[in-house]
């Protein structure tokens, strides 16, 4: 009936006539004889109630988008009466960050695939010593790296739709965690030999971070510190692999792990902005996680000695003399950047470094 509301069908098929009044009295609509449809009003009155959930663009998001409005877009007219969508992030401040939409258009337009993207033809000619600090470090980045994609897993369901752009972006970062974990395996088994191994107190910190419950901290523990500090590992990494491989592999993880972090400190800093209490939470965050990891050893010694040696590039006393001074170069640039960090978070000079100090012995 969009073109009136009125529907003359005298003249057609006699069959086609009674199954078109048929159809019209099940939406509500009259049928006058001899063969006249008329418009009811049953459409505009299941339309009564609907409201426009926000606008189609990003100027239209919404404060506190109600769970009544469930997966419907983000402006669309939505229908009374459905059901209530089971999110419990439904507060613009609790997950979104202004430059979200740019930051997800960036991931989309940066993904890579680990079979074009690396050379594994590449000649990987190393000494065995060498070849298993490589093997031992790659084993270290696939089980934090794993953590990585389980803790923003556990919330993409609880946010609200109406988020879309941050959804998205969350997506996208499954991906590249997934990614990481191929490339670093594939890295760790390029020559045949075993995975290295994986240190009790490194797994038990990796768990504090799957079992922080809030979004915000979460993303400040998990990218902001953690991912964060990662930024300086695999750079160091790149810096001083002994093959091209393994070089290339940290490269590509470090472009994406970037944006992760990009996005938690501008998820934070617009949430502290909203939220006068953020940073007295954050901080109990990092408190609370030093005080469960306090009896753990946090970096096993063979991951530590893996990166001096990979640093060092040869198994002789003065090549690893010089990779241990350059371990030691990347703790410290390591908390520095978190300081940095911090302080960008609006937390003192004092208080960021001492936060920093805090921070788990495994580096995530």
């Amino acid at each position: 009936m969009a073109g009136g509301d009125r529907l003359d069908v005298h003249g057609h098929d006699p069959a086609l006539v009674l199954h078109l009044a048929a159809w019209c009295r099940e939406r509500g609509h009259g049928f006058e004889p001899p063969a006249t449809v008329v418009k009811g009003s049953a459409v505009e009155d299941r339309w009564r109630s609907a409201e426009r959930a926000g606008g189609a663009s990003v100027d239209a998001v919404v404060d506190r988008p109600p769970p009544r409005w469930g997966f419907a877009a983000r402006g669309a007219l939505v229908e009374a009466g459905g059901p209530d969508l089971p999110v419990d992030l439904v507060e613009r401040h609790e997950v979104w960050a202004d430059v979200a939409p740019r930051l997800y258009a960036q991931a989309v337009a940066s993904q890579w695939d680990p079979a074009e993207a690396v050379d594994w033809t590449a000649e990987v000619a190393l000494p065995a010593e060498v070849e298993a600090a490589i093997v031992q470090v790659m084993t270290y980045l696939v089980e934090n790296e794993h953590a990585a994609l389980a803790v923003p897993a556990r919330f993409i369901a609880r946010i609200h739709p109406h988020f879309r752009e941050v959804v998205q972006l969350l997506a996208v970062q499954l991906a590249d965690e997934a990614r990481h974990v191929e490339v670093f395996t594939r890295r760790a088994v390029l020559n045949g030999g075993e995975l290295g191994v994986s240190g009790a107190g490194g797994r038990a910190s990796l768990q504090t971070l799957l079992a922080e419950p809030d979004f915000g901290l979460a993303c400040f523990l998990l990218s902001v510190l953690g991912e964060g500090t990662f930024l300086n590992l695999l750079s160091f990494i790149e810096r001083h692999a002994p093959d091209p491989v393994t070089g290339r592999v940290a490269h590509l993880a470090l472009q994406d792990e970037a944006r992760h972090v990009a996005f938690a400190l501008a998820h934070l800093e617009e949430g502290a902005r909203v939220d006068p209490t953020l940073r007295g939470r954050l901080r109990a965050a990092v408190e609370r996680r030093h005080d469960a990891l306090a009896s753990t050893v946090g970096l096993n010694a063979n991951v530590f000695d893996a990166l001096v040696v990979l640093a060092a590039g040869a198994w002789t006393p003065d090549a690893i003399g010089v990779g241990h001074d350059r371990v030691l170069v990347l703790q410290a640039d390591m908390h520095e950047g978190r300081q940095r960090r911090l302080v960008r978070l609006g937390f003192p000079a004092d208080e960021a470094a001492e936060l920093s100090a805090l921070h788990t012995r495994n580096f995530m």
